[in-house]
């Protein structure tokens, strides 16, 4: 070998990870087929919205599935994962989200297809031209069929893939003239649902779906979507009806339950003003932040746990787990949580008490196993809080004053 001098790359120093499925989306549009590059009810992976024109499917002959596409990656950015599937406008919401529909259950085909990955799911709907809504507490009555099914696929999901996920649905055609006659959400009791009001376009019809799962989608689980420092979303115009959100009825819109924008005095551009799901306000769950923290303990819970599956345990005389099995596996739930939830910041554990880790796992040793073979396990992970109300008490400092 010739003198000289040899420089060799020293890679893994970074400790880059393969990127989490926490954001994983899927979208189900009203479509045209393309040739064979782009059939209908088939399933579809992007990371870009570039991978559209490898399909063949464009703004012109595709412009549902494009504007939602495309929404989804001005916020979410590329490289996120979007599972997509194309099906005709005469399929209803309502039926796509059917996870019994005999002619076509292509949400349920969806998420199996993504072999359970899919944390969020929305509809993109564009009615074939002639379509006149039948309108039922302020909104398409086919909203709150297409609330009950996702309800119904979303507890599917969770119950018999152990894949739990939520939906976010168009509220359409809402008009502000029928504010008053909006469902209150808040009745209702669907903790895997939420509907959305408001769309890039004046008057519309539908919603801007996509850009709502692109905002989930670049958020970590335990974040706010309408979190002030992330900034405005990436749209120059929003309307809730034919009205700006700034001089909208947005306070009742919200109070009914419903995901919608708001303005703020003083900061440019559009937000979502609160991340509500379609149930009770006592709900635990009815916040999108909390439901994606709760659903990601859960995916780790159910693959920790996997590997116990008829595994041989070691009992006492009375047929109850031993001390050091119940504390073996307190502590693999633990550290699996720790290591993937808490070490990211997504539980809201105390920075200044050192016990504090966001999770606690309780296995009761009485438990009679060889009676029951059965083992139930009590896990809790702490949420954070959110500070959607701050109150400042303001006033003039005085040569008297005290504080």
């Amino acid at each position: 070998m010739l003198p000289g001098v040899k420089i060799d790359f020293r890679n893994g120093a970074l400790g880059s990870v393969v990127p989490s499925a926490d954001c994983v989306a899927g979208l189900i549009a009203t479509a045209t087929a393309v040739s064979t590059t782009f059939v209908l009810g088939h399933a579809y992976i992007l990371y870009k919205l570039d991978d559209l024109a490898s399909l063949g499917v464009t703004a012109e002959n595709n412009a549902c599935m494009y504007k939602a596409v495309q929404q989804f990656y001005d916020e979410a950015g590329e490289g996120a994962e979007l599972w997509i599937m194309g099906v005709p406008n005469t399929v209803k919401p309502s039926e796509i989200l059917d996870k019994d529909n005999a002619s076509g259950a292509y949400a349920k085909t969806l998420i199996q297809l993504a072999n359970g990955r899919i944390r969020v799911m929305t509809v993109a709907y564009e009615p074939a031209s002639g379509y006149e809504p039948t309108i039922t507490d302020g909104l398409d009555g086919d909203v709150w069929t297409a609330a009950l099914k996702a309800q119904a696929l979303a507890e599917w999901a969770t119950q018999s893939l152990f894949a739990p996920l939520f939906v976010v649905i168009a509220g359409r055609s809402y008009s502000n003239d029928n504010i008053t006659d909006l469902k209150d959400l808040t009745t209702l009791e669907y903790n895997r649902v939420g509907i959305l009001i408001g769309d890039v376009t004046s008057a519309s019809d539908g919603a801007a779906v996509g850009l709502l799962l692109g905002r989930i989608a670049a958020c970590p689980v335990q974040r706010h979507i309408g979190r002030v420092k992330d900034g405005a979303l990436k749209i120059l115009n929003a309307y809730i009806g034919d009205k700006d959100p700034s001089v909208a009825n947005v306070e009742t819109i919200f109070n009914k339950g419903y995901i919608t924008f708001r303005t703020f005095t003083g900061k440019s551009g559009y937000f979502f003003a609160d991340d509500c799901l379609a149930t009770e306000v006592s709900d635990d769950f009815r916040s999108i932040a909390r439901r994606r923290t709760i659903d990601k303990a859960y995916r780790i819970i159910y693959a920790t746990m996997l590997n116990n599956v008829n595994d041989e345990i070691a009992i006492t005389d009375e047929g109850c787990l031993v001390p050091s099995v119940v504390k073996s596996w307190e502590s693999e739930i633990i550290s699996d949580i720790v290591s993937q939830m808490t070490a990211n910041g997504e539980l809201g554990s105390d920075p200044d008490n050192a016990d504090d880790n966001g999770v606690k796992v309780f296995i009761d040793p009485a438990q009679n196993v060889v009676s029951t073979n059965r083992i139930n396990v009590v896990a809790q992970v702490k949420p954070y809080g959110y500070a959607k109300y701050i109150n400042v008490e303001l006033g003039f400092i005085t040569v008297n004053s005290e504080g």
